[in-house]
């Protein structure tokens, strides 16, 4: 969708949508035109129960006294409780009750009294969300453009709006719009069927970020095989395309008294059929987005360099595919990680804790960064723990957990801190290996699988964020439609932004 901000005014028709505040607040333009409809939306208010609550939509259709084909009234509630995610949500309201309605609208922005917000930012973040929320992925739809089809229903592609200082909201609308193509990008990589992305193909598509200044190195499997990726490549041996791992590095800060970056660690099994502890049929093809940590790493390195961010930071994603075959991984199997641990592995189902194994090990020990993230879809059992509403968030360090879940909280995607301790920890020994790759099945497995993530980072501040809950929207959100939600990139974007950049 595209996006012009003109200063504030009444069209002459055309499709209008206006904001309106708790207990059915116009503001001045709005006022004016409920004066020329003939106190039209006023009553049309009071009709339909409408009172001008977040998420609240209302639509009026030819409104007499003008040439409008139609108005949508836009509910932000009260003043003093906006915030920037309730406008992004009115945002993408705009863009639900106005596609297929028509192809550009305006939208008249005003401010209840007691906003915090400037009516440009306001604007901004509306924008913002529309576009968030207009993201579809229907490229395979071929029959949508057949030339034998009936007319399709127009799609909006334009939104004007109008606001003051309109020249302050379009610069604040370009950084957030530079921060959607990132989601866009990320969100495309995880929606991309198996046959498409795969370790090789998700691999090079990280060198688009190499316009942006990224530097993209791509560690093949003879690189893997030499410097003793063991417990990645066993995960690797069954498929037909050989496992890729890359680094992506943005020296934003070259100059910073610090020179450690951060850095963000992801999961890429590009499908995840379980390997010989194979997965049930039903629902499999969902495993096609098993890697979205490694898809919101690259979306977040995208965002970083984008705009240039003043930060140091290191993206690695481990990309591999999980097939049964005759050259597959077997239970009972043990390898040797690239730290010199030898881990057991019981079941080849829990396969991308060895992916991440291997990569925060390569993490710390070639780049000594000051903190690692890690984000993967880990285990099914974060989702009997938090449902769809948060991540699961563990970390070793305080300072860093408060801080992710402060910026979760700012961009509504939240996580929820979980446990890590010597109890849990007993679950992963085995008899035969230095460790086992899962525990003995009494529950706790989303922590299971975060303890065996500790063994591999030492001492350096480190965060694992389980995302295998929210990764894929099973409904539409107010700025995440049903499909991929790309979540983590906002999330640490904002985390760089507030603790780590300048």
């Amino acid at each position: 969708m595209k996006f012009s901000f003109a200063k504030p005014s009444l069209p002459a028709s055309g499709v209008l949508a206006v904001t309106v505040a708790a207990d059915r607040g116009l503001g001045p333009l709005g006022r004016e035109l409920d004066q020329k409809t003939g106190g039209a939306l006023a009553r049309a208010m009071a009709a339909g129960r409408f009172t001008g609550k977040k998420d609240e939509t209302l639509t009026l259709l030819a409104p007499a006294g003008t040439e409008l084909d139609r108005i949508l009234l836009v509910g932000i509630g009260k003043g003093a409780d906006l915030t920037d995610l309730i406008l992004q949500a009115a945002g993408g309201a705009i863009a639900v009750a106005l596609d297929k309605a028509t192809e550009e609208a305006a939208l008249l922005v005003e401010l209840p009294e007691g906003a915090t917000q400037s009516p440009a930012a306001a604007a901004a973040e509306i924008a913002f969300g529309a576009q968030l929320r207009s993201y579809k992925f229907d490229k395979y739809r071929t029959n949508d453009r057949k030339a034998d089809k009936k007319e399709p229903k127009p799609s909006l592609r334009k939104l004007t709006l109008l606001v003051e200082e309109e020249g302050a909201a379009k610069a604040a609308f370009k950084k957030l719009d530079t921060l959607a193509d990132a989601i866009r990008f990320t969100r495309d990589l995880v929606s991309e069927p198996a046959n498409v992305i795969y370790p090789e193909s998700l691999a090079e598509k990280t060198k688009e970020l190499e316009q942006f200044g990224v530097e993209v190195e791509i560690l093949d499997q003879k690189k893997l095989k030499k410097i003793g990726m063991g417990a990645l490549l066993g995960v690797a041996q069954g498929s037909a395309f050989e496992p890729r791992v890359v680094v992506m590095r943005w020296n934003g800060n070259p100059d910073a008294d610090d020179k450690r970056p951060v850095a963000f660690i992801g999961k890429g099994v590009t499908f995840d059929s379980g390997g010989i502890s194979i997965k049930g049929a039903a629902g499999m093809e969902d495993m096609k987005w098993d890697m979205g940590g490694s898809a919101t790493v690259i979306g977040t390195m995208y965002a970083l360099a984008a705009r240039k961010a003043k930060v140091n930071a290191i993206g690695i994603v481990g990309l591999v595919e999980n097939m049964p075959s005759g050259t597959a991984q077997r239970p009972g199997d043990i390898v040797t990680s690239l730290s010199g641990q030898t881990i057991e592995v019981i079941n080849t189902d829990a396969e991308g804790r060895l992916v991440l194994a291997d990569c925060l090990w390569y993490a710390q020990d070639v780049y000594k960064p000051k903190l690692m993230i890690d984000l993967a879809t880990l285990t099914g059992a974060v989702i009997v723990a938090l449902g769809h509403e948060h991540a699961g968030l563990f970390a070793n360090d305080d300072d860093l957990a408060m801080n992710l879940t402060a910026a979760g909280l700012k961009v509504g995607q939240p996580v929820w801190r979980m446990p890590l301790g010597d109890a849990y920890d007993k679950e992963i020994e085995s008899p035969a290996a230095d460790m086992k790759n899962t525990g003995s099945g009494g529950g706790a497995g989303s922590i299971v699988g975060a303890q065996f993530l500790k063994r591999f980072v030492n001492d350096v501040p480190w965060a694992h964020i389980d995302i295998a809950g929210v990764a894929w929207a099973k409904k539409d959100g107010a700025t995440v439609p049903k499909g991929a939600s790309a979540f983590g990139v906002r999330l640490l974007d904002r985390f760089v932004a507030d603790f780590h950049e300048g």
